[in-house]
């Protein structure tokens, strides 16, 4: 019962609570607005949208699993505060496919097998955007940098970095 009361009012906030507010905001392409607690932070904002490609792992902003593009830019949604968000683009890993097809990045870490629990992976693929994004070229040790606040328990690294080549091949080839 108690648990079930618990989830109700993560779901559903009290309108009447001071500390809430209503933000709107673009979600993976898609207006949105909902109220949100001022201790809400981005993880949890998304799971309310049935979005679980941003995880909690570390809770302290270190490891990457939650990592979220805000426009545009590459933030950790277990230390980014919801109401942050407020007028802003949000882009998911779920958004990067609105078309109904994978991203070049996303069907790169596929081809190259570059996840093993996948558990990451979200977070990977959202940092490798970013990064073809400022640097169509990368070298090996510009992806290591770059990806260095991203962490894989599974150690599928090299792999990571052959998807973040095949993606900038792929993505160069199509003149992207």
């Amino acid at each position: 019962m108690l648990f079930a009361l618990l989830k109700a009012k993560l779901e559903r906030p009290d309108p009447m609570d001071p500390t809430i507010r209503k933000i709107d905001f673009t979600l993976n392409g898609q207006k949105v607005s909902t109220d949100v607690e001022s201790h809400l932070n981005l993880v949890d904002l998304l799971r309310r949208f049935h979005l679980g490609g941003a995880r909690e792992s570390c809770g302290q902003g270190l490891c990457g699993c939650c990592t979220v593009l805000v426009d545009g830019v590459a933030l950790s949604g277990c230390l980014t505060l919801a109401q942050l968000v407020d007028g802003k683009n949000l882009t998911t890993v779920e958004g990067l496919d609105a078309s109904g097809d994978l991203s070049l990045v996303q069907q790169a870490f596929i081809d190259e097998g570059a996840f093993q629990c996948g558990f990451c992976t979200p977070g990977f693929i959202l940092m490798t955007h970013q990064l073809l994004e400022v640097n169509a070229d990368p070298e090996e040790q510009e992806i290591r940098d770059y990806l260095s606040g991203n962490l894989c328990r599974c150690a599928a690294y090299p792999e990571i970095i052959r998807a973040v080549k095949t993606a900038a091949d792929r993505m160069r080839a199509r003149g992207l």
